[in-house]
Parts: structure tokens; sequence; C-alpha cells
């Protein structure tokens, strides 16, 4: 393995609002408005804290640098599903295949450790690479999701797919 994943915290902060404030990352989220260090800590307070979401960093093993984040939003534990979500926000980890060791590793985790049976992801009908990744990942496309509007005004296909994990 190339990455490992370790449970985010509040010293993560100045990378992630670095990270979705790269327009590479923000453009491929629904949610484009620029992220600030008050809001990432509102979403650590209200949103990590409560369990909703299980958000992780994504380390390479070498070097322990911190590359990217992937979580899982929206957790539900009647149905055991969860939104899956990830980025890579280093712009030199690109295309090492970071992104695919990821989603195993997280995968694995939502399965084993909060005994999740169902992931669902949203990802923009145009970001081949992307799906590409979930594809790697096991994720298979479920519904066509038209026109969806972004924060920004933008309207863009998007795809759902899913992950069964048991």
């Amino acid at each position: 393995m190339k990455v490992y994943i370790r449970k985010i915290d509040y010293d993560d902060t100045a990378l992630i609002v670095k990270w979705r404030n790269n327009p590479r990352v923000r453009n491929n989220f629904i949610y484009r408005e620029v992220f600030t260090e008050e809001g990432h800590k509102r979403w650590m307070d209200t949103r990590v804290a409560s369990g909703e979401v299980v958000q992780m960093i994504i380390c390479e093993n070498e070097t322990d640098k911190a590359v990217g984040s992937v979580y899982l939003r929206d957790i539900d534990n009647a149905t055991k599903e969860a939104e899956y979500g990830i980025f890579i926000g280093e712009d030199d980890a690109i295309g090492k295949g970071y992104g695919n060791e990821a989603a195993d590793l997280m995968c694995d985790y939502a399965r084993d450790e909060l005994g999740l049976k169902r992931l669902i992801l949203r990802v923009f009908k145009d970001n081949e690479p992307a799906r590409k990744s979930y594809e790697h990942a096991g994720f298979k496309k479920c519904q066509e999701l038209p026109a969806v509007e972004c924060s920004d005004g933008a309207v863009k296909d998007m795809i759902l797919m899913e992950k069964v994990l048991w």
C-alpha cells in the first residue's frame, strides 16, 4: 500500500481549507463556496463530533505527508448506509493510485468498523478519472442524476453509484 488513512482532527483544518479551495477540487463538488477555517471547525463540531460524518486524512506511507481526505457522510445506522466522498488535495499526488487505495481502505472501515452494508456516491458525469477510480473500488452506476445545480449556479449531470459491502 502507498497510503494509509487516519481520523481527521482539528490540526488538519488548514490543509482541508487549502485543498477544498483548490479549483481542481472545488469544481468536482456540488458545494463550491469558499472554505474557511471557521466553517470547517463548525463541520468538525457538528457533523464529525456527532458521528454523522466519519472523515479520514489520506497519508503517504513513505513520508507521512497528508495528501487528501476520504469521508462517509449522512451515516444512517438504521439502514446501515452512508454517502462516500473523497478528494486528493495535493496536486503532486494526482494519478498515483492514492484514491484507489484510500477507497479500498475506507470501504473496509465502513464494513468492518461501522457495520455498514451499502455506500452510495455522486460523481459528475464528465469526471472520468473519478468514475474509473470508483469502479476500481467496486462501485457500480445505479442512476443518472441529470441537471444537478451546484452552489455557484452551474448545472451538471451526475451519476449515482453504489457499492454493497456485504
